[in-house]
């Protein structure tokens, strides 16, 4: 499925939020964390590498994998340890990505509907988007892939999010930082924005079908009212 015009965000009817390393800048924590650890336990990993095999996956899809070079009582061992050295430094040094909140209030004011679908927990999001204070931007509007069959790269949860907020895939543009979160919002039949400041390269970005951007404010919209268009609520229907 493809959309046959790609959509500027504040030509659609909704914009789709990934949170980790869109909304907040987790990801790079989390990398250093895990490469270390997977490498200290036994199974040498780059942060680069583990971007590429992990980054937009669900936490299960990756215990599994690990499981399969560690063992199951490793891997116990590692999700236990890595989450908690990840919560350590989420608290200390977790961020906003630059710009986001801007982006996101600009869009609302242009009469834009917004969301978050993510393959992270919603207690992971309440805690992470609770610390860097966007919580309340998009509460009541937060998905997780914990809800769908199937997590990123596909479709399922782009689709669940449009259906819950009552709006066609080709009317939606989801905002992603990996190559699993493109794909998985080109094959719901989405417009997909890569950010290109985050730990994923352009080249893999564009390659999974994204429109690559670097810096938030290159979304921003247009903030005159258009009086042609309805505005849309900002919560669940």
């Amino acid at each position: 499925m493809t959309s046959p015009t790609p959509l500027a965000p504040a030509d659609a009817d909704l914009v789709i939020f990934d949170c980790d390393g869109v909304l907040v800048d987790s990801e790079r924590l989390t990398a250093v964390v895990e490469a270390r650890m997977l490498t200290e336990m036994g199974w040498p990993m780059t942060q680069e590498e583990l971007v590429r095999r992990f980054m937009g996956a669900t936490s299960a899809a990756m215990l599994a994998e690990v499981e399969r070079h560690l063992g199951p009582e490793r891997t116990r061992e590692f999700d236990e340890r890595s989450t908690a050295e990840v919560q350590a430094s989420f608290e200390s040094d977790l961020r906003a990505v630059p710009g986001v909140r801007e982006l996101a209030e600009a869009l609302i004011a242009a009469g834009t509907l917004t969301c978050v679908a993510s393959s992270g927990s919603h207690a992971k999001m309440r805690k992470t988007l609770g610390l860097t204070g966007l919580w309340e931007l998009f509460d009541g509007r937060i998905f997780s892939a914990d809800e769908v069959e199937h997590g990123k790269p596909a479709p399922d949860l782009f689709l669940y999010t449009a259906t819950r907020l009552g709006v066609e895939p080709h009317r939606c543009v989801v905002v992603e930082d990996s190559a699993f979160g493109v794909r998985a919002a080109r094959a719901a039949g989405m417009t997909a924005y890569g950010f290109g400041g985050g730990l994923t390269p352009h080249a893999e970005l564009a390659e999974a079908g994204a429109i690559v951007f670097d810096q938030m404010r290159d979304l921003m919209p247009d903030t005159t009212p258009d009086p042609t268009r309805e505005p849309l609520r900002q919560s669940p229907r």
